[in-house]
């Protein structure tokens, strides 16, 4: 399957084969395959809360307008957004400092020139900073879902929850933002799948002001 033929067969399938699980092994190379995605300085601030189990689906299902599909799928992931993921001392800031330094592509001395660039970039005020994160992490969330269909994955992402909800059922710190939620899966062949949907064209999209 080439791109154009996965970009054209990917659907935001609603019925799932709950018989049907997936692999631990697919999970694992999806998620791998997805974190090549880009993002901002390679600060890649994106994590996962990956559900398998039945009584955890079903208190995200609760979570989540009670769509069956959440734990009917096999795979239910909560997609987090670290609204951290810029901030110096962060784990992942650090890791990517030192490996930009090992790479030869920045030095111990432009430490300072780092910082301040990301808090000039994202960190003015609540709304840069939310962009950040949810703009990088909507990268990596739509390459994890073109990562699912090239392994043979179905999926559906769903921004049809209470966002707050999910936040204290699971315990989830602060720092983060749930863009959307993801279940993945093999479609139930005992359904229908529907006709696709209309999507705009490239004079439609296309604009100038």
């Amino acid at each position: 399957m080439n791109f154009e033929e996965m970009v054209s067969s990917r659907r935001a399938v609603n019925f799932f084969n709950p018989d049907k699980p997936v692999d631990p092994s697919l999970v694992k190379k999806m998620v791998e395959m997805a974190s090549k995605a880009p993002s901002s300085f390679n600060l890649q601030p994106w994590n996962l809360i990956i559900l398998t189990d039945k009584e955890d689906k079903l208190r995200l299902q609760k979570c989540a307008m009670n769509q069956e599909k959440v734990s009917t799928a096999p795979v239910t992931m909560i997609v987090l957004a670290d609204n951290h993921g810029f901030l110096e001392g962060h784990p992942t800031v650090e890791r990517v400092f030192r490996e930009n330094i090992k790479a030869g592509t920045m030095t111990e001395k432009q430490r300072d020139w780092f910082q301040k660039a990301r808090i000039k970039l994202y960190g003015k005020n609540e709304r840069t900073i939310q962009a950040f994160s949810c703009k990088n992490t909507g990268f990596f969330a739509m390459a994890l879902m073109f990562a699912a269909k090239s392994l043979g994955i179905e999926s559906h992402p769903m921004d049809g929850f209470d966002h707050d909800k999910v936040m204290a059922e699971f315990n989830i710190p602060e720092n983060f933002y749930i863009p959307l939620l993801i279940a993945f899966g093999y479609f139930d062949e005992t359904k229908s799948l529907s006709a696709p949907k209309w999507r705009k064209g490239y004079d439609d999209i296309v604009v100038r002001f």
